[in-house]
This record gives C-alpha cells, structure tokens and sequence, in this order.
C-alpha cells in the first residue's frame, strides 16, 4: 500500500491547531451518528481541501481511524501537492469499475488516517458519484471507519456536492473569500438544504484577526461553526 505524505499549511501555527480542535469539538457535538461528512464551497480557491485534510488529521490525533475521500474528480489538487507517484488508482478509476476499494485507499504519513484520491479526470463525474459503486463505498467505509470526510467541488460552480450530501449525515460549507457575494453564498446554502442533509456548520477560512495586546501581530485562520439543522 502506498503512503501519502501529508503536507499541512498551518500545522506549526497555534492558533490554527487551535481552531481545528475547537471545530473538530463542534462536530463531536453534534452526536455519535454524525460519521460521514461532506465539505464544499461557494467558489474555487476558498481552502476547502486543506480544511478537509487538516480535519482529517485532527480526528486522527485523538485516535479516531478517519478517511479522506478526495471527490474532486473534475480539478484535484491533493494528490499533485502530497504524492510523487505518477501512476495510481483513485476514486474515478473505482467508481468505473476498474479496481476495488483496498486498491485505491491509501495510508498517510499521519497515523489512522487514508486518503482516496480522486483519481484521473473522468468525462462523468456527477455520474459516477450518482451510482450503485458510490453508494457502496459509502456503506463500506461507514463500516470501517470513525469518520469519513469528503471534499467536493465548489457548490457554486458544479453539482456534486448536492449529488454527494444526501449519502453523507451532515455537510459543512467552507468560505475563504471576503469578496464573496451574499446572494451566491445564500444560493448554495440553498442547494444544500435542498438535499435534506443537516447543515452543520460555516467555517470561515483565510481569516486575519486581530486580538488583545498578547496575541497582536499574529496572523491565523479563523474558524466557526454554527449548527443549522436541516
């Protein structure tokens, strides 16, 4: 089995530490049956899939066995930044019935936590992520697993993560751009509603806050999370 390395912006950073552990203590709250979570954004470029892994990596630090789905099939980034092995399985080439599952799940540098890769560009994403194969892995990986995280493509932009969030118990919207419009942030909350699957939260990425005299000069990502129900 090949082992991904993983390489974290922020993973020095106290505060960034910080927060991932006060998200990572929300999403405990939200109750035991909240297992398979899927994040998404308005836009590219918002810090989706480093949120994804790096909440990953957090549940992994207190001993929870967690997987990674990369379902990003359309404009991955994970494996070019973590990976050097050119010729590997992932998520499309199991979701096109040419491998099984213990051929695409990947160990980490970081321990009791994998990764599956979103593999080569396929001309079907929604497709595939529609199908019986998804719906199997998802079963199985309930079954094998503490907590399954999920990154998809930006809401805003394409329709997977709606396609996805109906398989999950909860979904999760990331937002790093402060030029966001409302009326695009209000419209892909809207999706998600819409696929019945609890909104468990925002969380606000790229953000420079300031703080009292101690904390000045030090800039961190800032991170809340609001449960919204379905």
């Amino acid at each position: 089995m090949t082992t991904m390395q993983t390489s974290l912006p922020g993973s020095n950073n106290y505060f960034v530490q910080e927060a991932y552990k006060f998200l990572r203590a929300n999403i405990q709250f939200c109750g035991p049956d909240i297992k398979v979570i899927v994040l998404t954004s308005c836009e590219e470029n918002e810090g989706k899939t480093t949120v994804s892994m790096s909440l990953a990596k957090s549940f992994a630090e207190i001993g929870k066995k967690v997987l990674l789905i990369d379902a990003d099939m359309r404009k991955s980034v994970l494996a070019g930044r973590n990976l050097d092995a050119k010729d590997y399985r992932g998520l499309s080439e199991y979701l096109s019935g040419m491998c099984e599952i213990g051929e695409v799940v990947m160990k980490t540098s970081v321990k009791d936590m994998y990764v599956l890769l979103a593999g080569k560009y396929p001309p079907n994403p929604s497709e595939l992520l529609n199908g019986r194969l998804f719906d199997s892995l998802i079963k199985v990986c309930r079954e094998n697993f503490d907590y399954v995280i999920i990154d998809t493509p930006p809401l805003g932009a394409v329709s997977d993560a709606a396609v996805v969030a109906p398989k999950c118990d909860g979904s999760i919207l990331v937002i790093g751009d402060d030029k966001l419009s409302y009326s695009l942030a209000t419209d892909v909350v809207e999706k998600l509603r819409a696929t019945g699957t609890p909104i468990l939260g925002a969380i606000r990425n790229n953000s420079k806050t300031g703080g009292k005299k101690y904390y000045r000069d030090k800039k961190y990502y800032r991170y809340s999370s609001k449960y919204y129900g379905k």
